[in-house]
């Protein structure tokens, strides 16, 4: 799916939560599997709870917070890695 050339996609970080990515978009995993999505809008998860990855289901709202998550005061340990799905 090529994307426009007159405009860059908007990509918005979510803190604790998703990734927000203007669609359509054509997610390729790390296997190589491809997962497609023709909405305008696309929440993609960081944190890899989600049921229906890589689309954001919300999970990441849901779970209890694992030790290390406490430490760094992040519900979702994916959010802070910026550094380095129901798909609403």
């Amino acid at each position: 799916m090529p994307s426009n050339p007159e405009r860059p996609r908007r990509i918005t970080l979510v803190r604790n939560g998703p990734l927000l990515v203007e669609g359509p978009v054509e997610v390729v995993d790390d296997d190589g599997a491809v997962a497609v999505s023709r909405r305008f809008t696309v929440a993609i998860c960081m944190c890899r709870r989600s049921r229906s990855y890589p689309w954001c289901d919300t999970s990441h709202r849901n779970r209890s917070k694992l030790p290390s998550d406490r430490a760094a005061g992040t519900d979702c340990p994916a959010a802070d890695r910026s550094a380095e799905g129901d798909h609403r």
